[in-house]
C-alpha cells in the first residue's frame, strides 16, 4: 500500500521499538540487531543492565533510570532507553495465541535520527521525572515568599490570612530582597511582588471580613510599609495601594502611577477596576492580552512594548481571586485563535479535543494519551495538547510520554492535521509551544504567581484543528464550580459535544477505585456532565445546534470492573509509559481497565456511532487493545511524526 501523502511504502514499515507487541503473521522472526559500529556508539554497561532488567520486567528499576547524553555528530530522537520500553516478553493472551511476534529495534531507531542543529538543549534531554523537564533557564521563585502566596492568592473563601510571625518574615524577605541584602535565598521576582500585594490589595478592598488581612498583618504592614514604599519600585507599589489608601500613609504613587507606553498604560488603567474586586468586559481583556502578549521581558531595550511582569502578575492573579465572569472567560479562551492565522481543518468525521490539566499527575497514572490511541482504532480521531512542562504542580505530561518514546512533539497544527487524517495514525499531540506561542511565554511567570491563572481554565478548551465532521471536547477539572463554565466555552466553540470530568488530581482519568468513606468534600471523583447532539426537540439549541445535556456519577463496578487502586507514578514519567504500554500490550490490570472505562464511557457518553450501548462501547475499545490495533498506532506515530 503507498500513502500518498508522504510518497512512502506504507505496507508492514512499524517503528520496530515496540517489536514484542506488533504481530505480523506471514513474516519470519527477525534476528536481533548486532551492536552497531562506526557512527553509531555501542550500549554501555549501564544501559545493557537496564534492558535486561526491562525485558525481564522489573519495574522497581524504572525509578533509578538516569537519563545519557551523547555528544555525536547525530543523534536519536529515541531515547536509548526508549528501546528497551515496549520489549517486554510477549503476550499470550487469546487474541494473539500462536502468532509469532517479529519486529526488531534497528529501523526505528534509524527512523527518528536527526541532526543536532536548530534544536535547543533542553529538547535533547528525556528524563525520566516530570520535574527535570523543567527549564532550566528559569529563575527559581523565593519559597518564603510562594508559600505565602499558597495562602493568601486564593478565592474569597478559601484565602487562609497570614499569622503574624508569617506575615513579619515575609515582609522583611521582601525588604531585603528589594535592598539587595537577601542571603542564602532567591531574590522575590517582579511576578512573585505584584502577585503577592495584588492580593493583599484585593482583600483588603473586596474580600468578606473572615478573609481579610488578619490582625498579624496589619501589625506587620503597619511596621514595614514606610520602608517599603520607599524601596519598592513604582509599578508595585501602584499594585498594593493602588488609590494611596490602603496603608494609612498617604502615597501618591498610587493614585498618580499610569505606566509606561501605550500598552502598560491600558493595563494599568484595567488593574484598578480588578485591584477593587470589579471585573472587566470581553473586549477590554482581549485588547490588554493582545497588547502585552507574548510578554517581552522590561530587561529587553531593544522592545519598546515590553511590559512590567509585576503588573501582568497582579491582573492574571486578581481577576482569578475575583472569580472570573462568562465575559473574562470567553475573552481569554478565545483571544489568540487567529495567532497563526486560520486554522486548519482535518478532513475526519469525528474529532475530539483533549483538554487535560496543563500540570500534569504527580501522583496516579495518566492514562488520557493511551485512550486516545484506544479510541483512534475506531475512527475517533483524537487531538490532545498541552506542554513539557507546567506549574503549578510540574508534573507527567502526554508530552514528556511522547518525547521519552521518541516522538515529535514540536508538531505544528497543519502537521497535526496530516497525522489525523493518515487511517494509520488518527490521533495527534500539539504543543503549546508551537499552537499559542503568547500564551507560552507567561511559563516563567506562572510559577512565580503560584495559584492557577484564568488561563488554566481556558485553555483546556481549544480547537488548534477542526474536523470537517463532528467535533467534541472533554476536559478535566477538580475544583467543584469550573464544570459549567467550561462547558460554557465549549457551547461557544460550537462543537456537537462537550464532557468535563473530575478524575483522579483533576485530571480526565476515570477511576476503577471504590469511592473512600473519606472522600473530600465536593463532587466525587468520576463525576461527568456535559451536552451532546441531539435530535429532541426539547434540546437546548446554541448556534444553530440541538443539544442535550447530562450528569452523572461513573462507578465502574456497575459495569464489571473489578475494583483496584489506582497504579501510582509518583512523578515518573517511565512508570506512566510502562504501564500504558503494557496494558496496550493486553495485559489485564488496573492500568487495563481505567484505558477501556476512559474510552468506551467516553464515546458513549460523547454519543458517538456504535457507542450507544455502553457495554457494546466497552468491549470495542477491549478489542482495539487485544487485536494489537492500539499498540501499532503508537508504532506509527513515533515514526511518522519525525517524518512529516
Amino acid at each position: 500500500m503507498i500513502n500518498k501523502r508522504f510518497g512512502v511504502h506504507r505496507k508492514h514499515q512499524y517503528p520496530t521499538a515496540l517489536s514484542q507487541f506488533c504481530v505480523l503473521p506471514e513474516a519470519a522472526p527477525a534476528p536481533a540487531p548486532a551492536p552497531l559500529e562506526g557512527g553509531r556508539r555501542k550500549h554501555s554497561n549501564g544501559e545493557k543492565q537496564t534492558m535486561k532488567a526491562l525485558l525481564n520486567q522489573e519495574p522497581s528499576l524504572f525509578t533509578s533510570i538516569s537519563t545519557t547524553s551523547t555528544t555525536a555528530k547525530h543523534r536519536s530522537l529515541t531515547h536509548p532507553l526508549t528501546q528497551t520500553l515496549f520489549n517486554l516478553p510477549a503476550y499470550n493472551g487469546r487474541r494473539l495465541t500462536g502468532r509469532k511476534l517479529t519486529l526488531t529495534t534497528k529501523s526505528v531507531l534509524e527512523s527518528v535520527t536527526v541532526k543536532n542543529s536548530n534544536i535547543p538543549e533542553y529538547d535533547t534531554r528525556n528524563p525520566t521525572i516530570s520535574s527535570s523537564y523543567r527549564r532550566s533557564g528559569i529563575p527559581k521563585p523565593n519559597q518564603t515568599v510562594l508559600d505565602a502566596q499558597t495562602r493568601v492568592c486564593t478565592g474569597p473563601t478559601q484565602t487562609k490570612p497570614l499569622g503574624e510571625d508569617q506575615a513579619f518574615k515575609v515582609l522583611d524577605t521582601i525588604y531585603r530582597s528589594v535592598k539587595g541584602e537577601l542571603k542564602d535565598e532567591e531574590p522575590v521576582s517582579k511576578s512573585q511582588l505584584g502577585a503577592f500585594f495584588a492580593a493583599m490589595s484585593i482583600r483588603a478592598n473586596a474580600f468578606p471580613e473572615a478573609t481579610q488581612w488578619s490582625e498579624g498583618e496589619i501589625r506587620a504592614m503597619n511596621q514595614f510599609w514606610p520602608l517599603l514604599v520607599r524601596a519598592l519600585p513604582a509599578d508595585v507599589v501602584f499594585v498594593a495601594d493602588p488609590e494611596g489608601s490602603l496603608m494609612g500613609a498617604g502615597s501618591s504613587i498610587g493614585p498618580q502611577f499610569v505606566g509606561n507606553g501605550a500598552s502598560e498604560m491600558r493595563l494599568v488603567g484595567a488593574l484598578r477596576e480588578v485591584l477593587a474586586g470589579g471585573h472587566l468586559g470581553f473586549e477590554e481583556v482581549q485588547g490588554v492580552l493582545r497588547d502585552i502578549l507574548p510578554l517581552k521581558s522590561v530587561d529587553d531595550a531593544t522592545s519598546s512594548d515590553s511590559v512590567s511582569e509585576a503588573l501582568l502578575s497582579a491582573l492574571l492573579i486578581g481577576q482569578r481571586m475575583n472569580r472570573e465572569t462568562v465575559r473574562e472567560l470567553k475573552a481569554y479562551c478565545l483571544a489568540f485563535d487567529d495567532e497563526l492565522g486560520d486554522t486548519p481543518i482535518a478532513d475526519v468525521k469525528s474529532l475530539t479535543h483533549y483538554g487535560e490539566p496543563y500540570d500534569g499527575n504527580t501522583r496516579f497514572f495518566r492514562s488520557t494519551l493511551f485512550v486516545a490511541v484506544v479510541r483512534s482504532c475506531y475512527s475517533e480521531s483524537c487531538l490532545l495538547h498541552g506542554l513539557d512542562w507546567m506549574p503549578p504542580k510540574g508534573g507527567v505530561t502526554e508530552e514528556q510520554m511522547l518525547k521519552f518514546m521518541g516522538a515529535n512533539t514540536r508538531l505544528t497544527p497543519l502537521q497535526a492535521k496530516v497525522l489525523l487524517e493518515d487511517e494509520d495514525i488518527g490521533f495527534a499531540y500539539i504543543s503549546q509551544r508551537e499552537a499559542r506561542p503568547s500564551l507560552y511565554s507567561l511559563v516563567k511567570l506562572r510559577e512565580h504567581i503560584k495559584k492557577r491563572p484564568p488561563l488554566a481554565t481556558t485553555e483546556k478548551v481549544q480547537q488548534f484543528v477542526k474536523a470537517r465532521g463532528k467535533e467534541a471536547i472533554v476536559a478535566g477539572f477538580y475544583h467543584e464550580g469550573f464544570e459549567e463554565p467550561l462547558l460554557m466555552l465549549m457551547r461557544r466553540r460550537g462543537v456537537n459535544a462537550g464532557l468535563v470530568v473530575k478524575g483522579e488530581e483533576g485530571a480526565l482519568s476515570m477511576t476503577t477505585r471504590l469511592r473512600s468513606v473519606n472522600s473530600s468534600k465536593g463532587l466525587p471523583v468520576n463525576y461527568c456532565s456535559g451536552f451532546r447532539s441531539t435530535s429532541l426537540v426539547s434540546s437546548c439549541e446554541v448556534d444553530g445546534v440541538s443539544r442535550q445535556s447530562f450528569s452523572l456519577e461513573v462507578n465502574a463496578v456497575d459495569y464489571g470492573f473489578e475494583p483496584t487502586d489506582t497504579p501510582r507514578t509518583d512523578r515518573s514519567v517511565v512508570k506512566n509509559i510502562e504501564l500504558g504500554l503494557t496494558a496496550l500490550r493486553g495485559h489485564k490490570g488496573p492500568a487495563y481497565d481505567r484505558i477501556v472505562l476512559n474510552a468506551g464511557m467516553t464515546d458513549h457518553l460523547l454519543g458517538c456511532d456504535g457507542a450507544e450501548d455502553i457495554t457494546s462501547a466497552l468491549d470495542r475499545a477491549r478489542e482495539a487493545i487485544d487485536s494489537g490495533k492500539a499498540l501499532k498506532k503508537v508504532l506509527n506515530y513515533i515514526r511518522v511524526s519525525n517524518e512529516v
